[in-house]
């Protein structure tokens, strides 16, 4: 619950941003300020859209849903690429017919100045969600605080390369900045969908997670255990799936292997959080000699 609370803050910072980006393009009829503005109407979107997707993330299991609900938080990660490339589009358009219509800019500098302000904003609310999203390890609140730090660096953008063409005249700089904006999305909203499919195709964790997984195994399995093999891991969410196949002595109590497994889900839930843990109990005769290896089988 504490997550989707910060989904909603979200969406109320995305709407005073894009308030005054707003009243920034009406007050100047930049073009770029207009594709800044639409850049974060996406942000109120998907800011709703992530608040949505940790609710139903954060549902229990249930009978259909062993598993949980935590890939949930990819789609909004995808709709969020999805509206980015339309608005990409928009952009472009916008600037093509400005670029061979070019109209003067009314109160340049005060129209800056507003957007600065929601530019401000925006920094100070998309570092605070990214350290939060990280955490958290929630895609949902990463996509969405790479989303608004994005819409920092392409403010900056519009807010130079405006005051460039009120200083030397050149209007038709107003259409170009505009569209470089519309590259730079279009970049960011390809990456978003990237990562997120990733997430969707049950992608293994990364190597540095893996290496800290294997090396905890070895750890808490080096009194009583002989190895660990066919590793595998994916993440849903903030939740990593991790199981092995554990060999021990054929002559082991069933008790006795049980603690061991227990004490390798403990340590791993401290090393991975959020680690959902499955372990498969084999005889020494099916050591492949591969995979974490503790000592030699007999």
């Amino acid at each position: 619950m504490q997550v989707s609370r910060y989904a909603i803050q979200s969406v109320g910072a995305a709407v005073v941003v894009t308030l005054l980006k707003a009243v920034a393009y009406f007050l100047t009829g930049s073009i770029a300020l207009l594709s800044d503005a639409l850049e974060s109407i996406i942000n109120v979107v998907v800011a709703g859209a992530a608040f949505l997707a940790l609710r139903v993330s954060e549902t229990p299991p249930d009978a259909k849903h062993p598993f949980g609900h935590h890939k949930a938080e990819y789609f909004s990660a995808v709709l969020e690429g999805a509206l980015i490339a339309l608005a990409a589009l928009a952009i472009f358009r916008e600037a093509a017919i400005h670029f061979f219509e070019p109209k003067p800019l009314e109160a340049p500098g005060l129209g800056i100045a507003v957007n600065v302000l929601a530019s401000s904003i925006n920094a100070v609310w998309g570092w605070h969600l990214l350290r939060v999203g990280k955490r958290e390890r929630s895609p949902a609140l990463v996509a969405d605080a790479k989303h608004v730090l994005s819409d920092v660096v392409s403010s900056a953008g519009v807010v130079i390369g405006l005051m460039a063409a009120v200083f030397t005249g050149y209007l038709q700089l107003d259409a170009i900045i505009a569209a470089a904006v519309g590259v730079y999305i279009l970049i960011q909203g390809w990456g978003l969908v990237r990562d997120s499919v990733g997430g969707l195709m049950d992608q293994a964790a990364d190597a540095e997670t893996l290496a800290n997984i294997r090396a905890t195994i070895a750890k808490a399995a080096a009194d009583g255990a002989i190895e660990a093999h066919d590793l595998q891991t994916r993440h849903a969410g903030p939740v990593t799936f991790i199981q092995f196949h554990l060999v021990v002595p054929a002559g082991m109590t069933v008790a006795a292997a049980h603690d061991i497994c227990d004490r390798i889900e403990s340590s791993l839930h401290e090393a991975v959080p959020g680690a959902r843990v499955s372990i498969h109990i084999e005889p020494e005769n099916k050591a492949k000699q591969a995979g974490i290896v503790m000592r030699s089988a007999n």
